[in-house]
């Protein structure tokens, strides 16, 4: 599932050059109680300043069933 971001401008410099980035290799994100091999985790990023807008898992149906 790719996430459509509805951000538009960087909350810290006010730019609109917005890119989308993700971890690579052993960075993903795993459910705490379950066995699962994970997901990716992609990020929004201001290619002005660096700031991390808004993250997001590839797949969030990996996370169902978990307890929060």
């Amino acid at each position: 599932m790719r996430h459509v971001s509805r951000a538009t401008e960087c909350p810290k410099c006010r730019s609109k050059e917005l890119g989308l980035g993700k971890h690579s290799g052993y960075a993903v994100m795993s459910p705490v109680n379950k066995m699962s091999l994970g997901s990716n985790i992609e990020y929004v990023i201001c290619t002005n300043c660096g700031y991390i807008i808004e993250s997001y898992v590839q797949k969030p149906e990996k996370f169902k069933g978990t307890i929060f």
